[in-house]
């Protein structure tokens, strides 16, 4: 009652009843609670962008140049996409180059080198590094596909003028949020990338010939003549079709090789056309190179040296020509490969192809770029060469400057702690010490001092880039765990023996100060955060834990009760613990490791006999045990490297089509009016015949695509109506457990055989024998333990029919052993034929029944649905489970909740920010974002064994940078070798590898066989 004069003490009662409420409601409601949860994951899920996957890029910088004249007044950019290094620069099996004219400029007129690019090596990315000079962010990749999803500075948006001729997927991202209207664009129609087509060359073809028309129109229009011959211009040549080729017919193929002998033709004859209109002033500066590799079997992404290992040949104005080498130190045998010993070989990382663009032609160097400009490539003054070290070096060093402010402006005075090995004073010092060497023409001196501060400054940069990871990961750890409680705390109530109704004596009394205790914290909480100006989403992270902790707190008597269950029985309570944390870890290591399903599906295969089930029922124990057998080969199948096989597809939906027989006839079916029984036998049929038209449509497909005659339309049509009907045809069939089930599984499997190249196809249907196996054991568990009420035979039960509640029962050992086997399923059906970290990890021939024509959001759509099959056909039977066992759906949700969280948090510690999609996506090392891989062990730094910067979470794990390439180039294994010498050198016991498996997404597109018309959209000239 309100008690007039006592402001305090009412204030108190009003809060406490406010928090017991609104917490009340939130977390006694189960919609709520499930609404609630949803909040969280998602919330979960967004901090980790928010504290691994921010953007690097900072705003705010002035453009800085070199104040003397550049040796280059022009500049071309020639990228073929997807070409490797080995491929280009070796000599084909009559030792002839495949590309005659730019090997005679490696040997007589250019520098060269391999440019080593950074996972992941995709198109965007490896553009984005080539001509912004810095690795873009997998957030920002994230955001969008053909245009900019962050602001960012780039070589073309420096320029005076850029022209682009090329893909649709690359151009418009450098001309969009280009200052002014100076970078012009020339691309060939999306519709026209088609895998389908004859010739993927072709596309380069119109390429060459589209700039050739350029120059020769020029000519003749004065207004557009008088801009080409302006200082500061670049034109960008992107070459789609070796990438084409390399996902068609693989890197080693005719084709692919065949292509390069065309655009070595092609860029001869451009060369030609260029050097005639500036009338051979000798003012060009030519650069030619790849955003990334491509392994083996068609693929990129990952960190394999195929995919990683680019070529880099610079010739024209202000490039160096060819220096004798001899006694040259690279860790590989590729100059003896490729007889180019007698040849100087510079390598560089990519982003610093860049910076070398710049200064060729004298326009300020790339705001953003982290790249270091190499100096062994320019052919000038060793003054301009310090002046452009010098300019580089302010560059990065007003990045870290920016970055610093800004933190230090947002933190309190206090608590900042700035990076001491790089103060402001001294960097400025050391600015000022080398522009004096400059002045005193100590040139070499001048350029050591910008590179040791360079270094400083990217590592300053990913200090401050990882600010506040541990705060945040603090807050959110905290905020999750507590979630993890309370879902653990509602599954003791509601669905055990284990807690007692709480009597009025046991409430909480009124002046409890449970809840102002909360509300203060969380009014500091925001007011510390209010100070430092923090993000929005700082506020949820740091508040989360506030309402989740109170609901945990208001349930203590429950935890309690736990306490002292398993006080009673000590032993047998840490055993169980134990064996549930060898579970969890089971499963994760898993993500890392595939072999470990088998491992774990071997020792499912155990279960009936130590349950003694198999007494009880022979049949379908020694089933259970066959078909774990089986599902355990398929995680140690290759994933990678192998080609397509439309046999084991065919003998697939063969088998499907047997197998879908014998169950019928095995399983008693369920008593129906005959109207029923028509309508199911006859929506089996057709389902069983979609199968058989599946495998054919397979079969025609692929073979219409050997002879390159293209996607026929009417495979096309029956694949996208196949796909339509697999989801509505279930709903028609016998609501029967088994029958329904068996409707489901084939309307699937039609669907999946149409996205299979090979043994996957085996996959579903083998999944599908063990779970509909393991039901019916379930089944026998639940009436050899009386747990349950006697029940109707297991075919009898009807997914239609009410369950009755009455009959629901109590959380029992087996139940969380249930909802760990089906766990375990769904990791096996989403890492059982490979590994899926990465949506965009798939081979593109898995999607050519449906489409040829590339469309990044199509085929991903349909390469997640392929994934998404094994895993409805376990949810489906887990369903089953449920239904049969007469369980709470409630209680097994929130068990599956509590294991599968306790796994989140294990991947939150275990991200990392660095590697491709796949790498990423499986991380298990954390690494700095602007550290550089070495590229030899003599680049190894010296504190290898130094723990990384601040800021940084690890678990599991040393904090050893040691970086190891696996070759599988000819001749070049002792790169391995040389590696491990080193590593045991330095003591690292640990080597941190990355898995290879990365096919993309980003396929490029190629050209139809005719040729490209005049309709598409010009240049905009004025």
């Amino acid at each position: 009652m309100w008690r007039r004069g006592d402001f305090r003490s009412n204030f108190i009662a009003v809060l406490i009843f406010s928090w017991n409420e609104v917490i009340g409601f939130w977390f006694a409601n189960m919609l709520a609670f499930f609404l609630i949860g949803l909040l969280v994951h998602l919330i979960f899920f967004a901090s980790i962008f928010d504290i691994y996957f921010t953007s690097p890029l900072v705003h705010g910088m002035t453009p800085h140049r070199t104040a003397l004249p550049p040796p280059a007044q022009r500049l071309v950019l020639f990228v073929a996409d997807g070409l490797r290094a080995d491929t280009f620069f070796e000599l084909d099996e009559n030792g002839q180059t495949r590309s005659p004219f730019l090997r005679n400029v490696v040997e007589h007129s250019g520098s060269w080198g391999v440019s080593h690019t950074r996972v992941p090596t995709e198109s965007r990315p490896g553009h984005v590094a080539l001509i912004a000079g810095f690795y873009e962010d997998v957030s920002a990749v994230a955001k969008g596909w053909k245009e900019n999803p962050v602001e960012f500075d780039s070589v073309f948006n420096e320029s005076k003028y850029t022209w682009c001729w090329g893909s649709p997927d690359i151009l418009p991202m450098f001309a969009k949020g280009a200052s002014g209207d100076h970078v012009y664009t020339r691309m060939y129609p999306a519709e026209m990338e088609d895998f389908a087509a004859q010739d993927a060359s072709k596309l380069d073809t119109w390429v060459f010939n589209e700039v050739k028309n350029f120059f020769e129109f020029a000519k003749s229009n004065e207004t557009l003549s008088a801009e080409m011959w302006a200082h500061e211009v670049v034109y960008f040549l992107h070459l789609l079709g070796l990438d084409t080729n390399g996902h068609a017919h693989r890197p080693m193929s005719s084709e692919y090789k065949e292509n390069i002998r065309t655009v070595d033709k092609g860029i001869q004859e451009v060369i030609s056309v260029i050097e005639d209109f500036y009338r051979n002033d000798k003012k060009t500066a030519f650069i030619y190179t790849s955003d990334h590799g491509m392994t083996e079997w068609g693929s990129h992404g990952a960190g394999h040296p195929s995919e990683t290992l680019t070529p880099l040949v610079a010739w024209g104005a202000g490039v160096n020509g060819p220096l004798v080498g001899s006694n040259q130190q690279f860790q590989d045998d590729f100059l003896q490969e490729w007889k180019l010993n007698d040849r100087k070989r510079f390598d560089v990382n990519q982003a610093d192809v860049a910076p070398l663009m710049a200064a060729l032609i004298g326009v300020p160097f790339p705001l953003n770029s982290v790249g270091i400009l190499p100096l062994e490539y320019l052919n000038n003054s060793d003054q301009y060469k310090a002046e452009c070290m010098l300019t580089n070096t302010m560059q990065i060093l007003e990045q870290f400057t920016v970055k610093m402010i800004h933190k230090k402006e947002t933190t309190l005075s206090f608590l900042f702690s700035p990076f001491k090995p790089l103060p402001l004073s001294k960097g400025q010092d050391m600015l000022r010490t080398a522009r004096l060497y400059i002045q005193q023409q100590q040139y070499d001196e001048a350029i050591s001092l910008c590179k040791s501060l360079v270094n400083l400054a990217l590592e300053g940069l990913s200090y401050y880039h990882t600010y506040d990871r541990v705060f945040l990961g603090i807050s959110v750890v905290l905020g999750f765990v507590g979630w993890i409680s309370y879902a653990f705390v509602l599954i003791v109530k509601r669905h055990t023996g284990l807690s007692q109704p709480i009597s009025k004596l046991d409430k909480l009394p009124s002046n409890n100060h449970l809840p102002a205790v909360f509300t203060g914290a969380g009014m500091v909480i925001t007011l510390f955060l209010l100070i430092q100006s923090c993000p929005w989403t700082y506020y949820i992270y740091c508040l989360l834990p506030i309402p989740v902790w109170y609901a945990v707190m208001k349930e203590f008597r429950i935890i309690q009760n736990v306490i002292n269950l398993v006080l009673t029985c000590p032993a047998k309570s840490i055993g169980y613990l134990l064996l549930f944390i060898l579970g969890i870890e089971t499963m994760v290591a898993s993500f890392f490791h595939r072999q470990v399903l088998t491992f774990g599906l071997l020792s499912f295969a155990g279960w009936p006999l130590l349950s003694k089930r198999f007494q009880q029922n022979k049949v379908m124990s020694l089933s259970w045990i066959s078909f774990s057998f089986i599902l355990a080969v398929f995680p140690l199948m290759p994933v990678v490297g192998r080609s397509p096989n439309i046999t084991l597809v065919s003998a697939a939906g063969l088998l499907t089509v047997i197998c879908s027989f014998i169950f019928l006839c095995s399983f008693e079916m369920a008593k129906a009016t005959s109207v029923e029984t028509t309508v199911s036998r006859s929506v089996y049929a057709a389902q069983v015949a979609s199968i058989i038209l599946s495998v054919y449509i397979v079969n025609t497909t692929h073979s219409s695509l050997a002879v390159k005659h293209g996607l026929p339309l009417s495979s096309q049509v029956i694949s996208w109506t196949t796909l339509a009907s697999s989801l509505l045809t279930p709903l028609l069939s016998s609501t029967f457990i088994f029958q329904r089930l068996l409707s489901i599984n084939l309307s699937l499997m039609s669907t999946y055989l149409l996205l299979s190249t090979g043994y996957e196809a085996f996959f579903p249907l083998v999944l599908s024998s063990l779970v509909f196996v393991w039901i019916n054991l379930e089944r026998e568990t639940i009436r050899f333990h009386n747990v349950s009420p006697a029940e109707k035979q297991l075919s009898m039960i009807n997914f239609a029919q009410k369950s009755d509640s009455t009959h629901v029962r109590h959380l029992g050992l087996d139940d969380i052993r249930r909802s760990y086997f089906f766990i375990f399923f769904i990791v096996t059906a989403f890492f059982g034929t490979g590994n899926i970290a990465s949506v965009n990890s798939f081979d593109p021939a898995s999607v050519y029944c449906f489409l040829t024509v590339f469309n990044p959001f199509v085929m991903g759509a349909l390469m997640m649905w392929k994934i998404l099959i094994p895993f409805v056909i376990v949810m489906c039977a887990f369903e089953g489970i449920q239904v049969s066992t007469r369980l709470s759906s409630n209680s097994l949700f929130l068990i599956v909740l509590v294991i599968s969280d306790i796994m989140a948090l294990h991947f939150f510690f275990l991200v990392k920010d660095y590697g491709s999609w796949l790498d990423i996506g499986t991380s298990s090392v954390i690494r700095r974002p602007f550290e550089e891989p070495p590229t030899s062990p003599q680049q190894m730094p010296s504190n290898s064994t130094k723990t990384s910067g601040p800021g940084i979470i690890l678990l599991f794990s040393t904090r050893v940078r040691c970086y190891i390439y696996a070759c599988s180039h000819q001749g070049a294994s002792t790169i391995m070798s040389a590696y491990v010498r080193q590593a045991t050198e330095l003591g690292v016991n640990r080597l941190v590898k990355s898995s290879y498996y990365q096919p993309t997404v980003d396929f490029g597109g190629i050209i139809n066989s005719g040729s490209c018309t005049d309709d598409t959209r010009g240049f905009i000239t004025n």
